[in-house]
């Protein structure tokens, strides 16, 4: 299937874009995870107009998703992701099949994006830290206090997902949203040999069925190397 989808994204680069200096094929084609749904990942580098631009269609039996860029564009956007500590657009570039590459920018910007990713976000600012901890402790009161069901499924549907962002930014890795984040937090375990990736989703389905204390316990624990959980005394400064 790889080969079929890299010569297929190869057509599609010099059918619509021939003034291209270098295209990558990325996403999970290329990391051998691609489901009967799964897309096909393309960026694409201009020297101009109409990049940057972004465009879904339909190109054979694939889907593809085009992120259509100039050099400035890319490098504003990867500093977007850096600064929200979600790295798409490098991983992007740098987790990738080279499809075209006319002067060397291709491989250049490739070894970017995984210097990038080597490098790994910001570290969070005590103000993010502290609104962190906030937003979790606040969801952790709503749980503990749910009266039903459904509202123990809409609030742990929630905190999972803030407590993993925690975990990953607070130690200085990219985290994600949705089945991203689910991988950040699988390369989290692989590194720290700790098993959050199969915990918290665990935890969150417990609780939507009415046992919320796998979840407290889970994220109290992701908590505490930071302070704990965070009520009285937070202050948030507005500008």
């Amino acid at each position: 299937m790889l080969d079929e989808a890299v010569d297929l994204a190869r057509q599609l680069v010099k059918e619509r874009y021939p003034q291209a200096r270098a295209a990558w094929l990325g996403g999970s084609v290329v990391r051998g995870t691609a489901t009967k749904t799964s897309d096909l990942d393309i960026t694409v580098l201009l020297p101009g107009p109409p990049a940057p631009l972004r465009e879904s269609l339909q190109y054979g039996a694939w889907p593809v998703e085009l992120f259509v860029h100039t050099e400035a564009s890319l490098t504003r956007y990867c500093e977007k992701d850096r600064q929200r500590r979600q790295p798409s657009l490098m991983r992007l570039i740098g987790e990738t099949i080279i499809l075209l590459d006319t002067d060397g920018s291709g491989a250049q910007w490739q070894e970017s994006g995984k210097a990038q990713l080597q490098a790994g976000p910001p570290p969070l600012t005590d103000t993010e830290l502290q609104l962190l901890r906030y937003k979790i402790t606040d969801l952790v009161e709503d749980l503990i206090g749910a009266d039903s069901n459904d509202v123990r499924t809409a609030v742990a549907s929630i905190l999972w997902q803030e407590a993993a962002t925690l975990l990953l930014t607070g130690s200085r890795h990219w985290t994600g949203t949705g089945k991203g984040l689910l991988r950040e937090l699988t390369a989290y375990d692989a590194e720290r040999a700790t098993d959050y990736a199969t915990a918290l989703p665990a935890a969150m389905r417990a609780a939507a069925n009415g046992n919320p204390e796998a979840l407290t316990a889970t994220v109290d624990a992701i908590l505490d190397p930071h302070g704990g959980r965070l009520f009285a005394g937070f202050h948030l400064s507005g500008n």
